[in-house]
């Protein structure tokens, strides 16, 4: 497990991550079971029975688009665990930042250790992960919990973890701090090389971009103790920068003609009250918390960490698959760093089905059937969550406002909008063993917003993007090139 190091905040963080980083909501245990009667369907949270389907009795729903003679056909898992550590919280950092528990509702995380409320670019780049190739993106979604006493949900669901609270605050202090200091700002490399990195350039690029990563954390570190930044720190470092583009632009050779890799090597120094070099999206977080009340807050009950109308024993995934696509018609160019993209919408009932997506399905009919309902899955399947991000990209911003406008899903025929660029597809495939007899009896639902009501259309799915650049080369190389990758 990749862990953070630096001065004594940064030992506090790693504390958090060597040690079961969870929740961090609630004081008490997590396996306290809740019943509401002897009625098996009256359990069902606050689910309707109509929200429920028998997944045999749907037809075929599902198109793939068919791929191109450019299309980038490789696939690229990150393996990041099922959340073993416990990281629960109601908060989200990119669509309610600020706001602690500001989601009613709780999520499961995997890879970066400290996401919370007021995790900001520089906090989430000092985290720890529990990716094992050292990716320190942030993936979350609401947790799916059973209401019901029966042996399975004990045995599936979470367990007692102590002085999670205490955990949670300090990596939320942490990153409020780190929210008000100055950082490091530099232009981002991997999503401005060529698409096609020659197979014989791509060991020499990659360990540029490793030595980018490392100039950059090293000038990171200095910046603390700098009397002046501008000299000390960033002189130097925009030096480095070029002596790594340079070599670059000469392992790529005729595939980078035509741009100056040269003009990526500045950096600066990004205070909080203003854009940097980059206008990396720090502040474009601001925008949603406008008018909100930061004060009222959602205390979770002691048993299972449950939130308002959300009750029930939290399930943890039995698989969890993070794997990054291609696109049908062409190949993808690589996401900046510190990109937000949020799928599916956690308000659906207030907003409409716009920005909705039908996730839910059985093994065995993910290729076919896709559901805004709870499935009912026949005897030996099992229930799946499967969430497919935007990969439509403006080419400019890592966020918006909305949140949605700089990354948009491709039409239907796979292509994307005029003046939108490829990246890869983020797929997050969430398998659950929910008993037949569970589902059934509509005893699962999934944590949401109390006007939501347990809609399981209201389902959603967020990821930051805080993957190193050289990560995100062999990303872009792997699918564009067509291979099968697991890291």
């Amino acid at each position: 497990m990749a862990r953070s190091t630096g001065r004594h905040r940064i030992s506090r963080r790693t504390k958090i991550a060597t040690g079961a980083l969870g929740l961090a909501i609630a004081v008490g245990g997590l396996v306290v079971l809740t019943t509401t009667g002897n009625d098996p369907d009256a359990s069902a949270a606050g689910a309707n029975k109509s929200q429920y389907v028998d997944i045999t009795t749907v037809k075929q729903n599902v198109q793939q688009a068919r791929n191109q003679n450019n299309a980038s056909r490789g696939t690229f898992t990150v393996n990041c665990g099922r959340n073993e550590n416990g990281h629960f919280n109601a908060d989200n950092f990119i669509a309610q930042p600020g706001i602690k528990m500001g989601a009613e509702h709780l999520h499961d995380y995997v890879g970066n250790l400290t996401a919370n409320a007021d995790s900001n670019n520089k906090s989430l780049a000092k985290s720890g992960t529990t990716c094992k190739n050292g990716d320190k993106s942030a993936y979350f979604w609401p947790v799916v919990r059973i209401n019901t006493n029966d042996r399975q949900a004990q045995e599936n669901g979470t367990r007692a973890s102590d002085g999670n609270w205490q955990r949670y605050q300090e990596a939320q202090q942490d990153a409020a701090v780190e929210k008000r200091e100055p950082r490091v700002d530099c232009k981002d490399i991997a999503s401005e090389l060529p698409e096609d990195v020659p197979d014989a350039a791509a060991p020499a690029v990659e360990q540029e971009l490793k030595n980018l990563d490392a100039q950059r954390e090293e000038a990171e570190k200095k910046l603390d103790g700098a009397k002046n930044p501008e000299q000390e720190v960033v002189k130097p470092l925009n030096e480095q920068r070029k002596q790594s583009l340079e070599k670059i632009k000469q392992a790529v050779g005729q595939q980078g003609q035509g741009k100056d890799l040269g003009q990526l090597a500045q950096c600066g120094v990004k205070q909080p009250n203003n854009d940097g070099v980059t206008d990396d999206g720090d502040r474009n977080n601001e925008v949603n918390t406008e008018g909100t009340d930061r004060t009222h807050q959602h205390k979770p009950g002691d048993q299972n960490l449950e939130i308002g109308i959300n009750k029930g024993t939290i399930q943890r995934p039995v698989k969890v698959e993070l794997s990054f696509r291609g696109s049908p018609n062409s190949k993808v160019k690589a996401m900046p760093k510190f990109m937000r993209i949020l799928t599916g919408d956690a308000k659906v009932s207030t907003n409409g089905p716009k920005n909705a997506r039908k996730v839910w399905t059985c093994s065995g009919f993910e290729n076919k059937v896709l559901l805004d309902k709870y499935p009912i899955c026949p005897q030996g399947s099992q229930v799946m969550r499967i969430h497919d991000f935007p990969s439509c990209w403006d080419g400019k911003n890592i966020d918006s406002a909305n949140h949605r406008d700089h990354i948009i899903h491709r039409e239907a025929n796979g292509t994307c909008k005029r003046g939108f660029t490829p990246v890869p597809e983020l797929r997050i495939s969430l398998t659950y063993n929910i008993s037949r007899d569970v589902q059934l009896k509509r005893q699962y639902t999934l944590d949401s917003f109390a006007q939501e009501k347990n809609n399981p259309a209201s389902d959603h799915n967020d990821f930051a993007n805080v993957m190193s650049e050289c990560i995100m080369f062999r990303l872009v190389k792997c699918i564009n090139s067509g291979k099968r990758c697991s890291e």
